[in-house]
């Protein structure tokens, strides 16, 4: 029988952050660090109602880890961005606890096992698990570190698809398109989505539809 080590996390499944000009941050990563667009995740509030709608995206950087941005429509900048140092990380008084949870650390574990034995970790101790999630193709538990900081540890409930991959770039076309312009939405989005579609639908293949 073999004995799972003390150790099991396999490294960090992606991290995130909050950002303020989404078509920046795509010309930036994707087009500049030519890391892929590999998933998005398009949600019309979450939880609380006075929590906005709004669009988590991913890149690809390498051995399977990302890095992932929220977008918050009809969300103003706050905060002095031209500031030197970590500015962004001194938020003010008043920020929204749904932004400040954006930023977070995500760490990928196997399986279910694994998962549920950090679990029972987490809830043994000072800072017990605060929920437990089902996303589109991740299953994922949450805690507060003590400096405040959220961290999540997620498994695969199964592969992206190279389907979800090609709805991805679109999504993020769309969302470069609408974020540029006046009172950015997720009706926008979903729209102009719609529009990329039918506008790309002739040109593609079987191949690069399946892709």
């Amino acid at each position: 029988m073999t004995t799972k080590p003390e150790h099991r996390v396999q490294g960090v499944d992606h991290t995130a952050f909050p950002t303020f000009d989404p078509a920046a941050t795509v010309k930036f990563y994707r087009d500049t660090l030519k890391f892929p667009v590999v998933h998005s995740i398009c949600a019309a509030g979450w939880g609380p109602e006075d929590h906005p709608d709004f669009i988590h995206f991913f890149f690809d950087i390498g051995g399977g880890d990302r890095i992932a941005f929220f977008y918050y429509f009809g969300l103003e900048p706050f905060g002095d961005p031209d500031a030197p140092g970590d500015s962004w990380a001194k938020l003010p008084a008043g920020t929204p606890q749904y932004f400040v949870n954006s930023r977070h650390l995500a760490i990928h574990v196997d399986d279910e096992e694994d998962l549920l034995e950090y679990r029972r970790r987490l809830d043994e101790s000072q800072w017990p698990v605060e929920m437990q999630v089902m996303h589109e193709t991740i299953e994922s538990i949450y805690t507060h570190d003590p400096n405040g900081y959220m961290v999540e540890i997620t498994r695969a409930l199964r592969p992206v698809t190279p389907q979800e991959d090609l709805d991805a770039e679109l999504t993020i076309e769309a969302l470069c398109d609408v974020a540029q312009g006046d009172s950015p939405s997720l009706d926008k989005l979903l729209t102009r989505k719609a529009e990329l579609i039918v506008e790309k639908a002739a040109d593609w293949t079987p191949a690069e539809a399946a892709r």
